[in-house]
């Protein structure tokens, strides 16, 4: 059952209450894909490769020509539309821990649980790059020397973050500090 959801262009951000357990809390990230940008990608593979099969048959050009044009396709297509994650979800059991959850759109799935008492502290941080700035959400874990990001692939903004955090920070017992 859904309690709560947020939507942008580009993420669902969706609270779930799945079991009737009120202890398990479930937030999921949802990634949107375009269709215009998917049509937009497979149009323009199509008239690169529309062109080389041309040149081949009409100009008599070199058969590597269409085979280099190919390559360049699968590169193009890969690269525009290459991002295989279709969600990203953080599973609060408040009793043992944090399950942080990858699902790809082959189906595969990966998790990694975070005991609840090795959890010092849940952060948002804000990433600069040269190219972007962004929000993520860590986690400060005892003993190690680097935080476990929560979404690692993708990047939700801040609005739908701060639920996320503030329900880890209830689950974990740290004080929510601006």
């Amino acid at each position: 059952m859904v309690k709560f959801s947020i939507s942008n262009a580009k993420y669902i951000y969706v609270h779930d209450q799945k079991y009737p357990s009120e202890d398990v809390d479930i937030h999921h990230i949802v990634s949107r894909k375009s269709i215009a940008k998917s049509l937009l990608v497979y149009t323009s593979a199509f008239l690169v490769l529309a062109c080389s099969i041309y040149l081949y048959v009409l100009e008599e050009k070199s058969v590597g020509l269409v085979y280099y044009s190919l390559l360049f396709d699968i590169f193009l297509v890969k690269l525009l539309l290459g991002k295989p994650v279709k969600k990203e979800s953080v599973v609060i059991m408040p009793a043992f821990g944090v399950q942080l959850e990858t699902h790809y759109m082959s189906g595969k799935v990966i998790r990694c649980f975070v005991p609840i008492d090795k959890i010092l502290k849940p952060v948002l941080v804000e990433c600069v790059t040269p190219v972007t700035c962004y929000w993520t959400l860590s986690l400060i874990i005892d003993g190690e020397s680097e935080m476990v990001l929560v979404f690692k692939n993708l990047h939700p903004p801040v609005k739908m973050l701060v639920h996320v955090w503030k329900a880890l920070c209830a689950a974990t017992g740290s004080k929510e500090e601006a």
